[in-house]
């Protein structure tokens, strides 16, 4: 909490209901206007993997949680939480700022995820990160 920004109840109520529950697909936060707490922004039972990029705004920071199935080489099926720092490129100096500070604090309470920061749309193409995740289709 370097920032001082909080992580609300909110937030680890819907991270629960991901991964235990399965209720969300995936779940976008925001940092608050006052800059205090980090709460959930949108969340959706149901959608692929565009319609969820297309909630993250071109100009301002997120946190989100995916939860991305993919198929090994082999046919197996696997499943990761996936939790994705976005900080576009046209997101002002001070709220980049305010995000990656706040971020070490909200992490530190999803066990289990596997985390991607990214600034650009192009750095979150499905295959690349089924390829990262997966040790190129292996795991």
């Amino acid at each position: 909490m370097a920032s001082g920004v909080e992580v609300s109840d909110e937030c680890m109520e819907a991270f629960e209901a991901l991964k235990m529950g399965k209720k969300f697909k995936y779940v976008v936060f925001k940092i608050t206007d006052d800059h205090t707490q980090i709460v959930v922004d949108d969340a959706a039972s149901e959608g692929d993997w565009d319609a969820f990029l297309a909630k993250l705004p071109k100009d301002d920071g997120r946190y989100a949680l995916f939860d991305f199935d993919y198929t090994l080489n082999d046919g197996g099926q696997r499943n990761k939480i996936l939790f994705i720092q976005w900080a576009p490129d046209a997101a002002k100096i001070k709220k980049k700022m305010l995000y990656a500070s706040s971020v070490d604090a909200f992490k530190k309470q999803l066990p289990g995820v596997t985390v991607f920061h990214a600034s650009e749309l192009d750095e979150l193409e499905k295959d690349e990160i089924r390829d990262k995740i997966s040790a190129g289709g292996t795991k």
